[in-house]
């Protein structure tokens, strides 16, 4: 939270309106104070879940509390997440394991349940809907949120009613959350990552020229590495250095993105909290301890990857036209195969049908490092596989996946392993 003189603001305790002056909340004793000048002012917010995998398994495993946790698996996979004990020790998201675990040798190390998360995620994303129907989802663990005009409803400023939401998550759902705000997305989400875990920060109109001035190019939206060094290379490494060309010049020299760059590096950014944004796929892959030509490993590996997009499908209510079918070799050529189907599916079994044929056509004895399969071309879930009147057999095997389903949700996700998914051992 940036400081503010003469600036009042509330607990985050207990939400206790405070002085400006105040070190501890009048009411509770904390010294968790919100403060800043424009805080009242601030409609657009960044929630962002902190170390989500993580997070969710110590919640689950209370013996991991005060260990170094990184979710991921396999020397030749990477890092999905990790605990902050472990950011501590140099160990990072994206990181490949091997180097993971030389920086972090004592860590524990779990397979992500991405079921487990999905689940987690649609209950974090209800309590934000609770507040504002604004709700722009960006991944399974954060979103924007817009507040603008829910002072009446909630009986509390946009801030306010982003710090109860805060202590509810945690109270309710047992992991935590930082929040950012701002006036717009761009800064509502650099305000998120400045007080991490459990922050809460703010950027004000007043402030956002200054404050940027002296950050990285790399900081603004959209550029990525590449860019990042054509800018280098034309002498432009500071958001100070976009603030004093003309917007004219920055778009002569490298289009819409000059464009872009002369607004972001002063604030400015009119895009709108969307709810209609929507995921353009689904999809899981998986990095191979060491090479695999064995059609039937591959295809065993197949199911178990289908079983994890239908998982997450579901959860998120969507359905996919297209299955894609993602192989890597071991020479680093990924491969990319496509079927459209007669009708939209959430199932595992439909989409392992689609994607096993084109697997068979691919695995003739290359070896491959990597295999994915996802969903493209998604819709509501509504009516996906309907009943097939051609095939009585199809309609069966849909039914039993969904009592499946049941069984899992009720029981767990190993209650029912199908065959295919078993390792059948030498």
């Amino acid at each position: 939270m940036t400081a503010a003189v003469g600036a009042t603001g509330f607990c985050r305790d207990c939400f206790t309106t405070v002085e400006a002056d105040a070190k501890r909340c009048p009411k509770c004793n904390r010294p968790r104070l919100a403060r800043h000048a424009e805080l009242s002012e601030l409609n657009i917010a960044h929630l962002d879940c902190d170390a989500f995998y993580a997070a969710v398994e110590k919640r689950d495993n209370p013996e991991l509390a005060d260990k170094p946790l990184i979710i991921g698996g396999g020397k030749r996979g990477v890092v999905s997440t990790c605990c902050y004990i472990a950011r501590v020790r140099g160990v990072r998201s994206a990181m490949p394991m091997f180097k993971a675990l030389q920086a972090c040798p004592e860590a524990v190390v779990l397979k992500p349940d991405m079921a487990k998360y999905v689940a987690v995620g649609k209950q974090v994303r209800q309590m934000m809907r609770d507040l504002t129907p604004l709700v722009e989802p960006l991944s399974i663990d954060e979103a924007f949120l817009d507040l603008t005009g829910t002072e009446r409803l909630h009986h509390a400023s946009p801030a306010v009613s982003m710090a109860r939401l805060q202590t509810r998550i945690e109270k309710e759902i047992g992991i935590t959350v930082s929040v950012g705000m701002s006036y717009c997305k761009f800064l509502a989400k650099i305000a998120s990552d400045m007080d991490k875990p459990r922050g809460f920060s703010a950027i004000g109109r007043a402030e956002a020229p200054g404050f940027l001035a002296g950050k990285p190019i790399s900081l603004i939206w959209g550029v990525g590495k590449a860019f990042e060094t054509k800018l280098a290379r034309d002498g432009l490494t500071r958001i100070s250095q976009l603030q004093r060309m003309e917007e004219n010049d920055l778009m002569a020299r490298y289009g819409s993105m000059g464009r872009r760059l002369w607004r972001l590096s002063r604030g400015l950014d009119d895009r709108d909290v969307s709810s209609a944004g929507v995921a353009k796929s689904i999809s899981a892959e998986t990095t191979f301890f060491d090479d695999i030509s064995d059609v039937h490993e591959l295809d065993r590996k197949l199911w178990t990857l289908c079983e994890r997009v239908a998982v997450r499908a579901k959860a998120a209510g969507k359905s996919g036209h297209t299955v894609v079918l993602k192989l890597k070799t071991a020479d680093f050529k990924t491969r990319t195969r496509s079927l459209t189907l007669p009708d939209r599916t959430q199932l595992a079994e439909v989409i392992y049908r689609a994607g096993s044929p084109m697997l068979a056509k691919e695995a003739t004895g290359t070896a491959f490092r990597l295999i994915g399969i996802g969903l493209t071309q998604l819709a509501d879930g509504d009516l996906a596989d309907p009943p097939d009147m051609l095939d009585p057999k199809a309609t069966r095997r849909a039914d039993a996946e969904r009592a499946m389903d049941r069984v899992r949700a009720r029981f767990g996700a190993d209650a029912i392993i199908k065959g295919r998914g078993i390792r059948k051992e030498p």
